[in-house]
């Protein structure tokens, strides 16, 4: 998975650096990819930087 296109470039970084964490932590690739791509979703939705936020 590539992080998405909408991302800022401080976005992806913060992708990266989740995603790190979790593979380092023994999580699968797969695994980490969507961990740390739900959690940026998640931080963007928090801080209104999506389109529409819940």
């Amino acid at each position: 998975m590539v992080p998405q296109k909408a991302w800022s470039a401080k976005r992806e970084r913060q992708y990266e650096h989740i995603k790190a964490g979790e593979e380092q932590q023994g999580r699968s690739e797969g695994t980490a990819e969507r961990i740390a791509a739900a959690t940026v979703n998640k931080t963007r939705a928090e801080k209104g930087e999506t389109k529409k936020s819940k």
